[in-house]
């Protein structure tokens, strides 16, 4: 009987909004953890000046981020599911901003490279504990808005901190600008761990509790003991052997593809190839990451009123990401056009197109097995970010001195495949089973 009043006392006072601070909170981690990845291509045409190095060596040094964050994908999965977010994202934020910091401080190609490699260990939790924060903190029918709204997060920096990172360049030297977004970031850290705590544990009153949970949340995950100590074959055969999950992989391998174009070669791409400086490179690489933020706070808003209408949870999930990708293979237009500022459209329109296709993390909340989820966030990660190696080596091998042609070329041709991989693998959008036989 005291719990029948306790819960109608509850249900009958307005909840509270504590979900928006997280949301916020995770959007400012977004935008450290972007300028982190991207830094590097707003100094390299610096760097390389500096250090004479060739096509296939930039590439390199571009690619080293991703080899290990790719790679600790399924661990930081792993570490996700057992370590609470409160701990383990601000741990991670200190050491990244730390190899950062240090890559302003150290010199050399080979220093460099190990230095990017620890910061693609230490990011590699990052996606995934943004995913389980999104599904503990928020009902189903405003995740999706959610995840836009915090994704938004690394164009927003991109857009806005691009040129005042190329003037920090321009003004001191390129070594400033890992020396100040690594000090950003481990300040950021310390302030995390001071305000974030998991629902039944934070300021939230019972009824924003019970509306996150009657909305389909987890708001008791993080207090649910992990049932094992260790990854099984049990569990890699879950998530590695559903074929909707495999179209969810492929799909983000092919979406992140071309983010990772504007994160490693487009500063290169304007400064060498369209002969800017990097005053005016800055300002002009900056807007088509206006142009993808626009993309995900449509895409979001967009995919949960699609939701909130009626329309089934796979159309409004997956429509905005097939017609971003879509959208995304306009950038081979750059190839046939000698103006900038039809450059820089094209280039943008299509980086809108993946923008709006940005959501993908929303169909990992609502096809994760319910005790995998982190592992699942794992994988998918890992697969669509090895993208973060494939995109800087293949173009950086491909381009020539004189055409950046064949890069747009492959970028086309991988965005084409995501579309296909979206019609045709992920299927009906519904929560993979564990025992199920089939995707």
């Amino acid at each position: 009987m005291t719990q029948t009043t306790t819960a109608g006392t509850s249900l009958s006072t307005k909840a509270s909004r504590v979900r928006v601070l997280v949301a916020v909170m995770l959007f400012v981690t977004v935008v450290i953890n972007y300028l982190d990845r991207s830094n590097l291509s707003i100094a390299m045409p610096a760097i390389a000046g500096e250090m004479d190095l060739s096509k296939a060596q930039q590439g390199l040094l571009l690619s080293a981020f991703g080899w290990t964050y790719a790679a600790l994908q399924i661990p930081g999965g792993w570490l996700v599911d057992r370590v609470p977010a409160r701990v383990l994202y601000p741990v991670c934020l200190v050491l990244w901003s730390l190899a950062t910091f240090f890559m302003g401080i150290v010199g050399g190609f080979v220093a460099l490279i190990a230095l990017r490699l620890m910061v693609g260990v230490f990011e590699a939790p990052a996606y995934p504990i943004n995913s389980k924060i999104a599904t503990v903190w928020f009902p189903e029918r405003e995740r999706a808005t959610t995840i836009g709204f915090y994704t938004s997060g690394q164009f927003i920096g991109l857009a806005l901190l691009t040129p005042v990172l190329s003037w920090l360049q321009t003004m001191l030297s390129w070594h400033w600008i890992f020396v100040t977004t690594g000090l950003v970031g481990i300040l950021w850290a310390v302030l995390w761990y001071a305000v974030y705590r998991e629902p039944r544990d934070s300021r939230a009153n019972d009824a924003e509790v019970e509306l996150i949970r009657s909305g389909g949340g987890l708001v008791d995950l993080a207090r649910e003991k992990p049932e094992r100590a260790r990854i099984t074959r049990a569990d890699l055969a879950v998530v590695l052997g559903r074929r909707k999950l495999w179209g969810i992989y492929l799909g983000q391998f092919c979406l992140t593809s071309t983010l990772w174009f504007f994160l490693t070669w487009f500063p290169t791409y304007l400064v060498e190839y369209r002969e800017m400086d990097y005053i005016k490179s800055g300002f002009l690489a900056s807007l088509p990451f206006v142009a993808a933020l626009v993309g995900v706070l449509v895409s979001g808003v967009l995919s949960d009123f699609l939701l909130r209408r009626g329309v089934s949870l796979g159309a409004a999930r997956k429509g905005p990401i097939i017609a971003g990708l879509l959208l995304s293979t306009l950038m081979v237009g750059a190839s046939f056009t000698d103006s900038t500022a039809l450059v820089i459209v094209f280039l943008s329109v299509a980086f809108f197109g993946n923008g709006l296709a940005s959501i993908t993390w929303s169909l990992v909340s609502a096809l994760a097995p319910r005790r995998l989820f982190g592992l699942t966030g794992g994988m998918f990660n890992f697969i669509g970010n090895l993208s973060s190696i494939a995109t800087p080596i293949v173009i950086g091998l491909i381009v020539t001195d004189e055409s950046f042609t064949p890069g747009f070329a492959y970028m086309t041709v991988i965005t084409v495949a995501g579309i296909l991989s979206y019609v045709f693998l992920v299927g009906k959008v519904e929560r993979v089973e564990e025992r199920a036989q089939r995707g």
